[in-house]
Formats: structure tokens, sequence, C-alpha cells
């Protein structure tokens, strides 16, 4: 005997009822037990709330990683632009110093996200500790590029070409294969920035120390390498342990240990002395410090809040598309000038740093890392 066919309006009513339940994570409720659950689904009131819930969640993260980190740019470099007020022109340049109170905020926000977004215990903290010195190696290195004398938007597009000792590395060490997109995005950000750096200003010429800039600014990239290499190591650690470290758990940590070594640069260097001395003579500069450090650790806690609520390309675009506003922000705001040339290597650049926005594998790894090293 062939079976009864069922009514086509139960069949939609039940697929609408597995759909609301999907897009709202419970079943609606209703003031009217009689209403079945799939007409209430229908319900264009129900749809709407909730896209806008959503729209005002991915408001909320992407619209505080873009504030946060474009204002964390602009101050990282009004920092090493400060000229002192006691006639002298000389500027901040203890960098390491810098390291100690951003790493400080990002330690206090960590802990409060760990005590009351929970954390994970009983964590090896080996690779923390490796983790923690490569990244502050690689900070303290950008911003000691700025503080001697490279521009901001040049340390920036270089900044973006992070995945060139990466490849490097694994090239050279065998078993890595990369796509020809791969290879084309870091040969255009490397070849926009060279000729950003290179680009002769109209009213003048680069400075000498510039040299020096690049310096430091090419070993923040190989630091950069290592990193990603002991991230990887961190990774594979924790499953071995059987472990599953929260957002908060990577932040507050990993900035501990951040913090402990550049704590000890900058006493080795006398920063601490130096330091102390020249926010003294200008107290104007500590404002900035203090805005740079808290925008660091609210820019950390809005990538990870994107990330639990979106796809990860959702935030990887944010942090992918923000470093190309940057550049312009600081070009437009900060008086730096550039020639057909210069311009060039800007368009080169952003359309490498643009290609990260195709979606692959281990974007969430790449937010993550993003918000480590920012």
């Amino acid at each position: 005997m062939t079976p009864p066919l069922r009514n086509e309006t139960q069949e939609q009513t039940q697929i609408a009822s597995e759909e609301k339940v999907a897009l709202l994570g419970r079943a609606p409720s209703s003031s009217n037990s009689t209403v079945p659950l799939g007409i209430e689904a229908f319900s264009p009131q129900l749809l709407v709330e909730a896209k806008q819930a959503d729209a005002l969640k991915l408001l909320w993260g992407v619209g505080g990683i873009y504030v946060s980190f474009l204002y964390y740019g602009s101050l990282q470099e009004d920092v090493f632009l400060y000229e002192s007020s006691n006639g002298d022109g000389s500027k901040f340049k203890q960098a390491w110093f810098l390291q100690v109170l951003e790493s400080l905020a990002n330690v206090i926000i960590g802990f409060l996200g760990r005590k009351f977004v929970g954390g994970t215990a009983d964590i090896p903290q080996k690779m923390f500790f490796i983790s923690g010195v490569t990244q502050v190696c690689a900070k303290a290195c950008t911003s000691l590029s700025l503080a001697n004398g490279l521009s901001f938007p040049v340390a920036t597009l270089a900044k973006s070409g992070k995945m060139a000792p990466v490849m490097l590395g694994s090239l050279l060490l065998g078993g890595a294969r990369y796509s020809l997109r791969e290879y084309l995005q870091v040969i255009a950000i490397i070849g926009g920035t060279a000729l950003v750096s290179m680009d002769k200003p109209k009213h003048g010429v680069s400075s000498p120390s510039t040299a020096i800039g690049l310096f430091f600014i090419s070993l923040s990239l190989a630091m950069d390498g290592i990193t990603g290499g002991v991230q990887k190591r961190l990774k594979s650690e924790m499953a071995r342990a059987n472990k599953s470290p929260l957002p908060y758990d990577f932040m507050f940590f990993t900035n501990c240990y951040m913090m402990i070594t550049a704590t000890l640069v900058a006493a080795v260097l006398g920063e601490f002395t130096s330091g102390i001395e020249y926010i003294s003579t200008n107290p104007d500069i500590l404002y900035l410090i203090i805005k740079f450090s808290i925008c660091s650790a609210v820019g950390q806690s809005f990538i990870f809040y994107t990330i639990s609520h979106f796809d990860p390309l959702v935030c990887s675009t944010a942090t992918t598309t923000r470093k190309i506003f940057s550049v312009l922000l600081s070009i437009f705001l900060k008086g730096h000038s550039l020639s057909v040339q210069g311009w060039s290597g800007i368009c080169l650049a952003c359309s490498g740093i643009i290609s990260e926005i195709t979606p692959k594998s281990g974007t969430t790894r790449n937010c993550q890392k993003e918000a480590h090293q920012a």
C-alpha cells in the first residue's frame, strides 16, 4: 500500500521552523500556543529583528576595529613625530619603554577578559613565552624604525608584507608550496613599499636615518616570520596537552611575557630613566602614550569579539583594509608629500594587501595573529 503523501504546506512549515531555529539559536516564543511554529517563522517582524541584531553586532565589531586601530596608528606616528617643548627638538626614542606600557594595558584587559568571559586553566607556558618574546621584538623594531626616520606609510606597507619572511623560511627549509596568487601578493607589497621608500618628495630629500629605519623594519619582518613558526608550535603543543586556550588566554599570557621582556630590555638600555625624564619634561606626550596603549588593548578585544560572532573573513577584511586607510590617513593628515612614483607604489602595495581578502584556509588564525601583533 502506498504511504500517504505529506502535505506540501506541512513540509514548508517544517523547513521554515528549522531555518528559524538556526537563525535565532532557539525556538521562537509565542504568546498564542495555537499558532504553529512554522507560521511564526514567516513573521517578517522576527526576521527583521534578527537581521537588525546581526547588523548592530557587525557595526560594533568592525567599527571598533577600524576606530581603535586607525587611531592607534595615528597615535603611534604622533608619538615618534613629537618634538620636545624645551626647544632642543629632541624626539621620543624609547621604543622598549613604550612596549612596557602598551603590553601592560593589554595584560590588564586580558586579565579582566579571562575573569569575566572565561579562561583555560593549567595552560603550558613555554610557547607562550617564546611567542611573547618574538612578538615584542617585532613590535619594538617597528617602533624603532619610526624613531629612526622611516615614515609611517612605508612602515605600515612593509609590515603588510610579513608573509615574505614566512615564505622565504619555509622555502629554504623545504616542504612548503605556495600559490601564484600568494607570490604575486608578496611581490606587489614589497615592490610597492620599495617605490614609496625610494620616493623623493618635491620639497626635499629623505632623511639619512631612513636607512636605519629600513633596517629595523626588516628586522621586525624577520621576527614576524619567527613568530609565525612559533605560533604553529604553540597550537601543536596545546593540542598535545589537550588544551583549548580562549582568546583572552592568548591576550593575557602573550602580553605578560611581552611586558616582562620589554621591561628587562628597557632596564638594560636605561630607557626607564630616559623615558620618564622625557615624559616629565614633555607631559603632553604622556597622554599620547596612554591613548596609544588603550587603543591597542581595546582593538584586540574588538578583533576577538568579531571572530566569535561572524565568519573569520569579516575580521580578515576589516584588519586588512584598515591598513590601507591608515596609510592614506597618514599621507593626508600628517603632511607626507608623494610624487607619481610614490603614489604608484601606494597603489601597487595596496593591490597586494587587498588580495589578502580572498578567502583561504587559516583565516581565523590570521585574525588572531593580527590581534596579537597589532
